[in-house]
């Protein structure tokens, strides 16, 4: 019997789970924000070009960060 295993992170500041081995892609697909927004794991800023290759870890804090208009 295989069990898959999986992480917890906190993706803005609420508890998901995902895959062992999963990319900062994965958890922007896994809460489906959309474009245009910054991204940083565990307050370091990772650049949209790396979010495929960014392994995430287990407590990995993620803040997906979409941008206000106004004055």
């Amino acid at each position: 019997m295989s069990e898959t295993v999986t992480i917890q992170v906190l993706i803005n500041q609420a508890p998901h789970e995902l895959p062992a081995n999963a990319t900062l892609a994965d958890a922007v697909q896994c809460v489906g924000i959309s474009p245009p927004f910054a991204a940083a794991v565990n307050l370091q800023f990772v650049p949209k070009t790396q979010y495929v290759s960014h392994v995430l870890h287990a407590n990995d804090h993620i803040e997906l960060i979409s941008p206000i208009t106004g004055g």
